[in-house]
């Protein structure tokens, strides 16, 4: 299928200039109109996929794309999208990647050719053609929880730098030195963020973070096992596990028991994505928790604020530590960071 660079190379011009062109933007000469619609009919573009159709004939819908539907964070996601999306007249439609690329295409195709008014997407695996054809061809978008640089999409997302520090600053004061970490995919920006918050926050306490003790998730529940496993079959196995999102974090948890072993007497766990259930767990486990309503609600906002023309900025939350017990805490120690 031809993408909008592909429209750019048949009719010579610039993708802004297509983007311009299928805008009805009256800054385009008569001439570099006349080779970009020559050049959508010869190759089959679609137009109605983009931004100018979803200026004409507004729907009151909106598209969320979000990277996987059982991960108990985006549910939460897109809970909050579509409760605000309601409280200002908009419906939404949502499309589950399960992150893989070519399935976040095919629902950001098929919410364009269905004439949404605007999209928000959680990018899979560092975006996908669809994906970047659309930002390009200036479709009211926004990024929420992981974006793609160099796009000028608004982001909205928490950071969670400063909770990461927290933590290692909780577990170097339970007197834990041999600490591991179970990253995302290094192409999504919060595997590879998470991953660096954490080196970081070690570093501060001069506690090297060995190769040994990264091991690569997928934020699925299984990799988190896989992972897990890897670890504890080292001569030196971690004393604690630190797993980038709740679902790897579940299958450390079922890898520790599957040997007989407990958390935190025989390895310690924490999570990045703090969830309801961590609290009904045995132990009930340390968190960062991100602040997913508000996110959300933020997202929606965004996303009007460019349907209906304005510029919105991107908006950064902070995350925040949850102390429970799955560290090697007293019952008094459990409390939420501020």
């Amino acid at each position: 299928m031809a993408s909008i660079k592909d429209v750019a190379a048949e009719a010579e011009v610039s993708v802004a200039t297509v983007s311009r062109v299928l805008n009805d933007h009256p800054s385009v000469s008569a001439a570099a109109r006349v080779r970009v619609l020559a050049a959508v009919d010869a190759l089959g573009y679609r137009p109605n996929a983009v931004a100018r159709s979803l200026r004409t004939d507004q729907t009151r819908t909106l598209g969320l794309v979000i990277s996987d539907v059982l991960n108990p964070y985006f549910t939460e996601l897109a809970r909050s999208v579509e409760e605000e999306a309601r409280a200002l007249g908009y419906s939404v439609i949502i499309g589950n990647a399960d992150e893989r690329p070519e399935l976040q295409d095919h629902h950001i195709r098929t919410l364009l050719d269905r004439r949404i008014d605007g999209l928000l997407v959680s990018p899979t695996d560092g975006g996908s053609p669809q994906m970047l054809d659309a930002a390009l061809a200036g479709t009211p978008m926004v990024f929420v929880d992981r974006w793609i640089p160099g796009l000028d999409v608004p982001v909205v997302r928490a950071d969670g730098t400063g909770a990461v520090r927290d933590l290692v600053a909780h577990l170097h004061g339970l007197g834990h030195r041999r600490l591991a970490i179970i990253a995302g995919p290094a192409a999504t920006t919060t595997g590879s963020e998470r991953v660096e918050a954490f080196r970081d926050a070690l570093a501060a306490y001069g506690v090297p973070l060995p190769d040994v003790y990264i091991g690569q998730g997928d934020f699925q529940a299984e990799s988190g096992r896989r992972v897990t496993e890897g670890f504890l079959d080292l001569p030196v196995p971690p004393e604690v596990v630190f797993a980038t999102d709740n679902l790897m974090a579940l299958g450390a948890l079922d890898a520790v028991r599957a040997r007989g072993l407990r958390v935190p007497d025989d390895l310690a766990l924490a999570a990045f994505d703090d969830i309801r259930w961590f609290v009904h767990t045995d132990p009930p486990i340390t968190a960062i928790a991100q602040p997913t309503g508000d996110l959300g609600r933020a997202a929606v906002r965004a996303v009007v604020d460019r349907i209906e023309g304005r510029a919105p900025a991107s908006v950064t939350l902070p995350a925040r530590l949850v102390v429970r017990s799955s560290c090697g805490e007293s019952s008094a120690t459990n409390r939420s960071q501020p």
